[in-house]
């Protein structure tokens, strides 16, 4: 028996109680599964399970990861990007949930255009103005949207991202989730366009991010437990375009 069906099974109970407690429908939240530092095994073992959608933190770690993963699963990339990987990760990735800068978008912008790719972006703002975290503010937001919507071929803004600050106590994270929500509401209003995700929440408050309206959740430890030590070096960036 694949030890994963019923681990999986009641997270999306949980998600489901909790799209129901905001009077939303289940099917509006997807689950990422995140599956940082573990094998090709667990992605395995993941969609045979039921999974669809990956989530990775490194564009290293994905190059080699994915070519040995079943063909049907679907990769998104949800941890910082540098500049200097872009071109491996519109390759790799058909979402992007990090881009935090003008700079990098023009970069990613460039090379999906190069590689003749079209993923999906989303903004990555960091609400809780800890230092610590990376994202755009929200007073630069806008013209962060600006500049995409006059620039942006390839690419395509569909949502905004962000983390809370850590804490045992989810409630805490609440007004976070409420402020990206709020965000997003006012960037639609003010260019007009539609930016249907909101990707928020983790192991520890995504339940809470789903009450305020989270429509990506990324889930790692509930689902694969603690991440092991990777068995396999990451790989840098001269040496994915091998794999690629």
């Amino acid at each position: 028996m694949n030890d994963l069906i019923p681990i999986y099974d009641a997270i999306l109970e949980r998600i489901a109680t909790a799209a129901q407690r905001a009077h939303r429908h289940p099917d509006e939240v997807t689950l990422i599964a995140v599956t940082k530092t573990h094998g090709p095994d667990v992605v395995r073992d993941a969609v045979d399970a039921g999974m669809g959608i990956f989530g990775e933190n490194k564009v290293q770690e994905a190059a080699w990861k994915i070519p040995l993963s079943p063909a049907c699963a679907r990769w998104q990339l949800i941890g910082h990007l540098q500049s200097n990987k872009a071109r491996h990760a519109v390759r790799l990735f058909e979402t992007i949930h990090s881009v935090d800068s003008i700079k990098l978008f023009d970069t990613l912008e460039a090379a999906a255009r190069q590689a003749g790719t079209r993923p999906e972006i989303y903004l990555e703002v960091n609400v809780s103005g800890e230092v610590s975290k990376y994202g755009l503010t929200p007073e630069t937001l806008p013209q962060t949207i600006e500049h995409i919507l006059e620039k942006g071929q390839a690419l395509t803004l569909t949502g905004l991202m962000t983390m809370a600050p850590f804490d045992t106590d989810p409630e805490h994270a609440r007004p976070h989730f409420a402020k990206l929500r709020t965000l997003r509401d006012e960037m639609q209003t003010h260019f007009g366009i539609e930016l249907p995700h909101l990707s928020m929440g983790m192991t520890g408050d995504f339940e809470v991010a789903i009450e305020e309206g989270a429509t990506d959740v990324r889930i790692g430890t509930a689902l694969f437990g603690a991440r092991p030590k990777l068995t396999r070096p990451t790989l840098d960036a001269d040496t994915t375009s091998g794999i690629l």
